[in-house]
């Protein structure tokens, strides 16, 4: 694709072949260039503009600074580096509220801000949430139960049982995302989950066993009841809302009817091409701009899939 979605895009070398090297990390963690990206309860630390048309960006902090807020030895991450400055991240979740030497930024959900800075910022924050958010929900090995310790620089999980051992590696689960169309109509759907009244594209987990394509079939038949014939890739996007890869699709529809799956939407319709490029005067709400989902619509409003 002609451009990268939201949330990719960081633009640092991530450094995989060095994270076992632990001589390395510490040469990374000496530097007075080191930054750290500190993460408290899934929220990003940013510092926001004075006024509404400034850009809100990362709010790093130094190595010391980050390990004076932490109780004990601290959990150094490693991002990547890039230009010579390296990049980690630290979970601060332990902290009941940011301590009063933050006050230069303040910890912000993602949602809310990720969308307005700068590309490169927004993917690191991404990054960073989404490698956090995953030590946090397995501190244990998930094949013996035994507790895990992160080793790599933070990239890997390895069970501590000497019968064991097991390796465990960042997971990201992997979604399919589409828009289903024929001629100039495309399908919308309004999502429980969402409390807003705001409508988007199809989605879901793949399953085991299961190919990219099937899945994008299996999943629009259950919601919405439409057999779909044609279905073509359009772009991935990592979605930290935990930890999911979003592979995005353009599905041909074969048949009309709509059937909606009520435990999942509220509501599910066709809408004509010129009523999605009118949504700003119609008051139709779409898909955040930031978003994938957003993207596959955009583009085939355009012309440009």
């Amino acid at each position: 694709m002609s451009r990268i979605n939201f949330y990719s895009g960081a633009d640092i070398d991530r450094a995989g072949p060095l994270r076992r090297d632990s001589g390395y990390v510490e040469q990374q963690l000496a530097s007075s260039r080191a930054r750290v990206l500190p993460v408290w309860r899934d929220k990003n630390f940013v510092q926001l503009g004075n006024d509404d048309s400034e850009t809100p960006q990362v709010a790093w902090l130094s190595i010391e600074a980050a390990a004076a807020l932490v109780d004990g030895p601290p959990s150094f991450l490693l991002l990547g580096e890039k230009d010579g400055i390296p990049y980690f991240t630290i979970d601060m979740s332990h902290l009941d509220e940011p301590a009063p030497d933050m006050a230069h930024g303040a910890f912000m959900g993602l949602r809310d801000v990720g969308g307005t800075m700068e590309q490169s910022d927004g993917a690191l924050l991404s990054y960073a949430k989404g490698l956090i958010h995953w030590h946090e929900r397995h501190p244990f090995c998930a094949r013996c139960g035994s507790p895990s310790d992160a080793r790599d620089a933070g990239h890997v999980r390895v069970c501590v049982s000497p019968d064991c051992g097991t390796s465990h590696f960042p997971r990201t689960d992997p979604a399919v995302i589409m828009l289903v169309h024929k001629e100039d109509r495309c399908v919308l759907a309004h999502n429980r989950r969402n409390p807003l009244p705001m409508f988007s594209t199809l989605a879901g987990f793949v399953e085991p066993g299961e190919s990219l394509e099937e899945a994008v079939a299996r999943e629009v038949q259950e919601e919405v009841g439409i057999q779909i014939g044609r279905v073509r890739y359009h772009s991935s996007q990592p979605w930290p809302f935990p930890g999911n890869i979003m592979l995005g699709f353009h599905a041909e529809a074969e048949s009309t009817e709509i059937v909606v799956e009520e435990a999942e939407l509220v509501e599910a319709r066709w809408f004509e091409r010129d009523e999605i490029a009118n949504a700003t005067q119609t008051g139709l709400k779409l898909s955040r701009s930031e978003s994938i989902s957003r993207r596959l619509i955009d583009d085939w409003v355009t012309g440009s899939v």
